[in-house]
């Protein structure tokens, strides 16, 4: 099932968290069910990757 298409309006944020520069409505992405804006599809991607580094780590026992 195809997710539904992010918003701009629906947007937690104004500037993007990497650079502060105002969100683009192409660079959009889904975290913890809200939608989370970025400048550009770089900034984004590079949060999604960093995101998923974090949660696979978060994943690995103690000491692993």
């Amino acid at each position: 099932m195809a997710l539904p298409a992010l918003r701009i309006e629906d947007c937690v944020n104004a500037t993007c968290p990497w650079s502060g520069k105002p969100v683009s409505a192409d660079s959009l992405t889904l975290y913890r069910g809200r939608v989370v804006g970025f400048c550009n599809p770089g900034c984004r991607d590079k949060f999604v990757a960093a995101q998923s580094a974090f949660d696979a780590a978060l994943d690995q026992p103690i000491g692993a």
